[in-house]
Parts: C-alpha cells; sequence; structure tokens
C-alpha cells in the first residue's frame, strides 16, 4: 500500500481577512516545540495511536509513504532546519519512497538561503500562495505580500532547484474586476507554472470577511466584492485561458501540466489512504476518518505529556463512503464510473442522474458520468441535489 503523510503547521504572520482555517499568529518563540512535538508524534505514532485506541492495518506498517504535503498555516514560517527534521522522522518511521514533497509557501517568506535549503531536506514541489497581482487586492484581502514579492519569490524558488510550482489564484475577491482578473491571469501565465488552483471566494462565519458580510457591515472592503455572477465569470475565464495555455483541468479547483497532477491532493479525492499530523491535522485510513486537536499549546502538551492529541474518530459508513465517491469523482473531471459503483455499494445508481443529465448538469459517456464542462462553476448546486 502506497500512502500520504500531511503536517499541519497552523502558524501565519496575519489572518486574512478572508480566513477560515483553524490558523493564527504566535510568537517563533513557539515554532521549536511545536517543530519537536510533530517529530516525536510522527517518530511515536504507534504509541500516539495506541493511547486513543487506534490500531492501524499492516498496510500502514508495511507500506510506503510516497507524498508529503507540507501545509497550513504558512509552513515557510518555519526554520528549514524544522522541515529537515520533519522529514527526516517521516524516512525513519515508515519507509518512504518521496516522489512528491510539497511546501505551502506565501511570497514574501521565500529567501535564496531557505530555499535551497528546502530542496536539500528533500522539498521538490512549492505551492505559492499567490492569491493576486493586483496590490489593491491583496491589500483588502490582508496579504502581507504584494505583487513584487512575486516575482522576487519565484526565480529564488527556481534557482534553488524548484522545478514544480504550483499557484493558487483566488476569484472574488474585493476590488476584483474583469481587468483585473484577466491581468493577474496572464501574469500568472508569463511565469508558466506546472500547477495552477483557481478557488471561489468563500464567505461563512468563520472569518472575519464573512462574519461582516453576514451582519451586513462594511469593513474589510465589504462593498468592493464581486457579485456571485461576477465571480463564475472570472472562473470561466481561467477555464478557457488556461486550457488555452495548455494546461489540463482535471478537478474543479486545479488544473496541470502533463504529468504534474497534485499528487498528494489526488489522494484526497480519490480516498486513498494518509496520515496527517500536528494540531488540527486529519487523517484517512480507508474505513475510518480522525483528527488532531486544533489548538497547538493543546497539541503540544498532549504529545509531551504522553497523551492522546486525537479528539475526534469516526468510522465511515458504507452510506458515507458511496457519498464521498460521488461527491470527490465527480469533483474530478474525468467522472465516476457509474456501473463499478453500483458492482462495489450493491446500489442502483444510474437513475440519480437522470434530472441532472436532462438539466444539462452532467454528462453521460457509456456508465461514466462527469460534470458538464460549462456548468462547473455551478457544481455545488449539482452535490446538493445529487446527495438529497
Amino acid at each position: 500500500m502506497r500512502f500520504g503523510v500531511y503536517i499541519q503547521v497552523p502558524f501565519c504572520q496575519t489572518k486574512c481577512a478572508y480566513c477560515n482555517f483553524h490558523t493564527g499568529v504566535v510568537s517563533s518563540a513557539r515554532y521549536e516545540p511545536y517543530a519537536e512535538a510533530v517529530c516525536r508524534e510522527v517518530r511515536e505514532y504507534t504509541t500516539v495511536y495506541g493511547t486513543a485506541g487506534l490500531a492501524l492495518s499492516e498496510g500502514f506498517h508495511q507500506g510506503v509513504v510516497d507524498t508529503v504535503y507540507l501545509g497550513g498555516g504558512t509552513p515557510s514560517l518555519l526554520d528549514p532546519e524544522h522541515l529537515r527534521r520533519m522529514l527526516g522522522v517521516i524516512r525513519s518511521a515508515f519507509t518512504s519512497d518521496l516522489v512528491e514533497v510539497t511546501l505551502e509557501a506565501d511570497p514574501e517568506t521565500i529567501e535564496e538561503e531557505k530555499a535551497r535549503a528546502w530542496t536539500r531536506s528533500g522539498i521538490n514541489r512549492v505551492s505559492l500562495g499567490v492569491q493576486s497581482f493586483s496590490d489593491a487586492e491583496l491589500k483588502a484581502a490582508g496579504r502581507m505580500h504584494r505583487r513584487d514579492d512575486i516575482h522576487g519569490a519565484v526565480p529564488l524558488l527556481r534557482a534553488a532547484g524548484i522545478a514544480n510550482l504550483s499557484f493558487d489564484l483566488i476569484a472574488g475577491l474585493p476590488h476584483q474586476t474583469s481587468e483585473s482578473w484577466h491581468h493577474s491571469l496572464d501574469e500568472l501565465l508569463a511565469f508558466s507554472p506546472e500547477h495552477v488552483s483557481i478557488y471561489l471566494l468563500e464567505l461563512d462565519e468563520g472569518s472575519r470577511l464573512g462574519r461582516e458580510v453576514l451582519r451586513g457591515g462594511a469593513r474589510y472592503s465589504v462593498g468592493a466584492l464581486p457579485t456571485d455572477d461576477e465571480m463564475a465569470e472570472f472562473y470561466d475565464i481561467a477555464c478557457r485561458e488556461l486550457a488555452s495555455a495548455g494546461y489540463h483541468h482535471y478537478e474543479i479547483s486545479n488544473w496541470a501540466k502533463p504529468g504534474f497532477e497534485a499528487r498528494h491532493n489526488l489522494k484526497y479525492w480519490r480516498r486513498e489512504p494518509y496520515l496527517g499530523f500536528g494540531a488540527g491535522a486529519h487523517s484517512f485510513s480507508g474505513t475510518e476518518r480522525w483528527a488532531n486537536v486544533h489548538d497547538p499549546a493543546a497539541y503540544v502538551a498532549a504529545i509531551e505529556t504522553g497523551s492522546s492529541p486525537i479528539e475526534q474518530r469516526e468510522a465511515v459508513s458504507r452510506e458515507q463512503a458511496l457519498e464521498e465517491e460521488l461527491f470527490l469523482g465527480l469533483r474530478q473531471l474525468d467522472g465516476i464510473d457509474v456501473a463499478q459503483l453500483e458492482q462495489v455499494y450493491d446500489v442502483p445508481l444510474s437513475a440519480r442522474f437522470d434530472a441532472l443529465a436532462g438539466a444539462g448538469l452532467v454528462e453521460r459517456e457509456g456508465t461514466t458520468v462527469r460534470l458538464a464542462p460549462t456548468r462547473l462553476s455551478i457544481s455545488n448546486e449539482v452535490f446538493v441535489e445529487l446527495l438529497r
């Protein structure tokens, strides 16, 4: 069995207005004890899981780790030595064949020597939190970096030997217009990253911007937010521009040059196993999901005292597994094989798609069903209807 490892680093320099993640701004003095706790959790994973009454299958003990994802938060804030130790303990604790090791990084945190240290430690892919090339949009969103930081960071990463770069853009930021969106896409394409992620801005009570919108306030440039229709238009523009540039659209929010699809993230969409370490990290065995406590201080305390950091456990029922197969499978543009799912789960499924196909929301080709390419921007409506 091949599986992935995710390391959560929940620290940031500032909290972006739109962010609804469990991250926070803390003193850099807390980075070292946190990194050591992660290393210890990985090193002693069988004991840590045993304390929680969780027994991994032999597939994990005898399997091979082939992807690592260092996410957050902003893991590029950590000292390169912290990252090197984390990767070193993963190699010691598990049999590994690390074909993809991803580090999430913000442009303003990248320095020449740090980038070179990352590649020496085995990091071969960087996911760069670009979000926009417009300084007005970046400022309104609460980002620390500006356009010039992006232009300074990319050459440093390339010179350090990072041959696999992923850029993130957000459609729907305050002050974003069709003109500025086109400009961000043009600048992105000029850099020719191997991978691109386009996310639609999500507004909910988990972020400062979302709460302000919900209460009808005016802070955080609420009045400058694009409409839902404009966001959908931005997404459709990105689909066309990236296709014209030769990128393969393989998942609703993700495009790649041939051979550069995100191997680690594909594990999530394909329901393949992965282990998560760090505060708030999630794991999936194939039949069960579990998650660590979100608070970094509580997480470090649990590891240091030999207590279990796991605060959530859930056995995945067959019904839940089928729903995940449908939802996650349809996020991938190759679609799902309905006949295969009917055989595995022993349930009729084909009729579920009749109304969606009639409305032009999905396409059928033999036993394969996929989202209609022209309706991807309203995919959530399809998922809601399908999972009723």
